[in-house]
C-alpha cells in the first residue's frame, strides 16, 4: 500500500479532476450512466450547494504511479449529527479500481479527517443530504442505471465485506414497476371514495404558482415533514429548498407533477405531491462524460420536452402522516398512472426506498412490479 499516493483535491481544478474519475471509470461500462456534469460540479462545489450551511467537506483521490485509482467524498452534515445524536463521518463519491489496498487507503482516509474532527463513527456511502444519491449497489448490476441513483461495479460490496469493521447500517430497495393499461381499481375507485369523503382533490399548479407564489416551497415543506424520522434525514433549510425548487420545479413537465389538497380548510392546504421526470438515461449516454456541449442538451431537450423514453422515474413522492392513512397517495398514483399513460410511457421507476418502509413498499403490491436494485449503507465505529 505504500505505493499508493493520497491526495487532497483543491480548487476547481482539483474537484474537476475528482468529478471527472467516475467518467473514466465507467465510460465502457454498458449499465452505467454518465450523471450530469454541471450537477456534480454544483453539489459539490461549496460556494454554490446550500447544504454547506450545515455541511463541511474535503475530497481525496488515490494516485499510483502518478495515476488516479479512486476517489471518495469526507463529508459531516452536523444538522443530521445533532438530529439523530451521532458523531458520524460521511464517505461519499467513493469509486476505486479493484485494490483492495486503494479501497482501504480511501477509507482510512475519510476515517482520519473523521476522528480528527471529533467524530466517532463512519457511514455512508452519502452525500450531504437526503437530496442526494446514497447506498452501494449491492444487487441489480445488470439494469440499466438512472441519474439520480449509485452504480457501482460488482466488486465495491466485496472490498467492503473485506475490509473489516463495516456492517450493514440501512439498505434501500427500488422497484420496477409496469405501467397498467388500466388505472388499477385500489387507486382509481379508492381515489374517488376518499375525494368524496375528505374532501381531498388533486390539483396540477402552474409554475408561476410553484417559482412565485410559494406552492413550490410547500412541496419541499411537506418532504421535511413526510421524511423527517427516515434514515439519517437532516431538515431542509429555507436556502436548500429554495435550489431545489429552481433545480427540479423550473424544467418539470407540470402534467407529471400532481399535488393533494385538502379543501374542507380554508387556505387548500396542501397534503401531499408526486414529482415524476422523463428518464434521462437514454439521453445521458449520448452526451460527452455527462456535458450539455456541444449537443448534449439536444438530447436532454428531446427527453424533457417530447418525452423520447419509455422510462418514467418517480422522484418525490410525500404524503403528509395524517392523510396517508386516509389513501391520499391513491389520488396521485391515479392523477400520474393516466398521464404515464398519454405519454406512451412503459416503465416506471421507483426511487430507492428503505428495507423497512413497508408502508410505502406496500403499495407496490397493486401494479406489476419487482425489485430490481438494492443499494446499501454500512457504518463502522471509529476507535
Amino acid at each position: 500500500m505504500n505505493d499508493i499516493e493520497i491526495r487532497r483535491m483543491e480548487g476547481l481544478r482539483g474537484l474537476k479532476k475528482f468529478v471527472q474519475y467516475h467518467y473514466d471509470l465507467y465510460r465502457d461500462c454498458p449499465w452505467a450512466v454518465p450523471f450530469l456534469y454541471s450537477d456534480e460540479m454544483n453539489t459539490l462545489r461549496s460556494d454554490r450547494n446550500a447544504a454547506f450551511e450545515c455541511c463541511e467537506a474535503d475530497y481525496f483521490m488515490a494516485f499510483r504511479d502518478g495515476r488516479p485509482v479512486g476517489r471518495v467524498a469526507a463529508i459531516i452534515n452536523r444538522r443530521a449529527n445533532e438530529r439523530w445524536n451521532r458523531r458520524v463521518v460521511r464517505f461519499g463519491w467513493f469509486d476505486f479500481i479493484d485494490d483492495l489496498d486503494v479501497s482501504r487507503a480511501l477509507l482510512d482516509k475519510v476515517e482520519e479527517w473523521g476522528r480528527e474532527r471529533g467524530m466517532t463513527e463512519i457511514a455512508g456511502p452519502l452525500g450531504f443530504t437526503d437530496m442526494d444519491r446514497e447506498g452501494m449497489m449491492i444487487e441489480g448490476f445488470e439494469e440499466d442505471a438512472t441519474m439520480y441513483v449509485n452504480y457501482n461495479y460488482p466488486y465495491y460490496p466485496h472490498h467492503m465485506e473485506q475490509l473489516g469493521g463495516f456492517e450493514k447500517d440501512n439498505d434501500y430497495m427500488e422497484y420496477k414497476v409496469k405501467v397498467p393499461e388500466v388505472v388499477p381499481d385500489k387507486f382509481h375507485k379508492l381515489g374517488q371514495m376518499i375525494s368524496r369523503r375528505y374532501n381531498l382533490h388533486v390539483r396540477k399548479f402552474t409554475r408561476k404558482e410553484l417559482l412565485n407564489e410559494g406552492k413550490g416551497r410547500e412541496i419541499f415543506d411537506i418532504i421535511n415533514a413526510t421524511y423527517n424520522d427516515l434514515y439519517g434525514y437532516s431538515q431542509l433549510s429555507e436556502r436548500q429548498i429554495n435550489q431545489l425548487v429552481d433545480q427540479y420545479i423550473k424544467i418539470a413537465d407540470l402534467n407529471l407533477v400532481t399535488a393533494i389538497e385538502d379543501w374542507s380548510t380554508p387556505e387548500h392546504k396542501m397534503v401531499g405531491f408526486g414529482i415524476t421526470f422523463p428518464s434521462f438515461t437514454s439521453a445521458l449516454r449520448k452526451t460527452r462524460d455527462g456535458r450539455l456541449l456541444p449537443f448534449g442538451w439536444w438530447h436532454l431537450l428531446r427527453t424533457l420536452k417530447w418525452h423520447k423514453t419509455k422510462v418514467v422515474d418517480l422522484l418525490l413522492i410525500g404524503v403528509l402522516p395524517d392523510y396517508r392513512a386516509k389513501g391520499a397517495n391513491s389520488l396521485i398514483f391515479d392523477d400520474l398512472i393516466q398521464w404515464f399513460q398519454h405519454y406512451g410511457f412503459e416503465y416506471a421507476e421507483a426511487m430507492p426506498q428503505m428495507e423497512s418502509n413497508e408502508g410505502v413498499r406496500s403499495q407496490w403490491q397493486y401494479l406489476e412490479a419487482r425489485i430490481h436494485r438494492k443499494h446499501r449503507c454500512y457504518t463502522k465505529k471509529l476507535i
